[in-house]
């Protein structure tokens, strides 16, 4: 028998408000802006990893969207099929603003399989949206005069073909 261990080395991240979570070294790999910490630490890495941008919400969903993922790979059969339906549910269970608060979070930790599958959830949601749904989920202000904005209408009428109405 060999002397391997099969405990994996933890990390302890730290969210803005102190939440204090223990990852496993394999998990904290696919968050990118934590394993560039830890390659550019001297030595072994025992005190918290602050994480000043990222909220313990959004963390806590981020660790098991990726627990998850391992999972999945780790099983040999119907892996893709069972992440399919995993991501479904996953994007479903979230409200306009917290998947905004997720994705800012997914940046910023640079976790790039998840960034992407949530701007494409985001790209879903307003598909064939009106411009004044895509306005307020991402919280812009009009700043056309009701006649500026008739006149681009009518000047771009191809691009408002299929628009659903609110």
């Amino acid at each position: 028998m060999s002397g391997i261990s099969d405990t994996e080395r933890m990390i302890t991240l730290k969210t803005v408000e102190g939440t204090l979570f223990d990852v496993k070294s394999s998990i904290a790999k696919d968050l990118k802006t934590v394993q560039a910490f830890i390659d550019d630490s001297d030595d072994d890495v025992t005190s918290p990893i602050p994480l000043p941008n990222v909220f313990t919400r959004e963390l806590s969903r981020i660790l098991d969207y990726l627990n998850n993922h391992h999972r999945f790979r780790s099983s040999i059969e119907k892996a893709d099929e069972e992440m399919a339906r995993y991501d479904a549910e996953f994007a479903k269970s979230m409200s306009n603003e917290e998947l905004k608060a997720l994705i800012l979070a997914a940046n910023y930790l640079n976790v790039k399989d998840l960034l992407e599958f949530l701007n494409q959830t985001v790209a879903d949601v307003i598909q064939n949206k009106s411009v004044e749904f895509v306005r307020n989920f991402f919280g812009i202000e009009n700043d056309y005069t009701p006649e500026e904005e008739e006149k681009l209408r009518n000047e771009n009428e191809w691009a408002f073909n299929g628009v659903e109405q609110d």
